[in-house]
């Protein structure tokens, strides 16, 4: 646990260039590849939109471009955040489930972002993976709402879908917030290339300072 967690912290001074010479080594993050069904692979220009974001308004050097990860691959280690999304079904096997336990309580860290039709199957598959949490909302003063970007009230409402305020939930494990849940929110749908849902600018932007500040907050609070 102790060397994943030190080899994350490591990596993300690098990617802030802290050692005081321009850095080589580019982290990466990875949106997670799942069974069931369900449409992991949704918001395709997202990541990269919100990299290109985050490398330019708080300093990071991350890679350009995202990986795909499976949930039951050791390769899971290799990504300090994690991003997942989709409108349907998610399935977790019993060692996909371990897996991810493994990661995420050995420092990784998981953003969970409804495209709207994820929430009934998610929440099944999490107990899976932590049987002994329950998922909370997070307060307005929680940090990962006051990074660079203040957020008063919490998640901005990107897309407007049944009248439901936008909320953001989270898995604490041994007082480390290990899992962050933006629901009712479209988060992702606001990084994506303005083309594709033709969101205000005002709207892209809140999306993007957002995921900002949920990367700053992996990076610093979540090791």
């Amino acid at each position: 646990m102790v060397t994943t967690r030190v080899r994350f912290a490591l990596l993300f001074l690098v990617s802030l260039g802290t050692f005081g010479v321009q850095a080589q080594l580019r982290m990466k993050v990875a949106k997670l590849k799942y069974n069931g069904g369900g449409d992991w692979y949704a918001n395709k220009t997202a990541l990269p939109n919100l990299i290109k974001f985050s490398n330019t308004e708080i300093g990071t050097l991350l890679d350009p471009e995202e990986d795909d990860v499976e949930v039951g691959s050791r390769d899971i280690f290799l990504y300090p955040y994690i991003y997942m999304t989709g409108h349907g079904n998610v399935v977790f096997s019993d060692a996909e489930a371990a897996n991810l336990r493994k990661y995420l309580t050995a420092g990784g860290f998981l953003h969970i972002d409804d495209n709207y039709g994820l929430d009934k199957f998610i929440r099944l598959e999490l107990k899976k993976v932590f049987p002994e949490l329950e998922l909370i909302e997070l307060p307005f003063d929680h940090p990962i709402y006051h990074q660079k970007f203040d957020f008063p009230k919490g998640l901005p409402k990107i897309h407007e879908h049944d009248g439901k305020p936008a909320q953001g939930f989270g898995l604490i494990y041994e007082g480390r917030l290990v899992v962050f849940y933006s629901y009712e929110c479209d988060l992702g749908n606001g990084w994506e290339d303005q083309r594709i849902h033709n969101d205000p600018e005002e709207k892209r932007t809140q999306a993007l300072r957002m995921g900002a500040n949920i990367l700053s907050y992996c990076f610093t609070h979540s090791m």
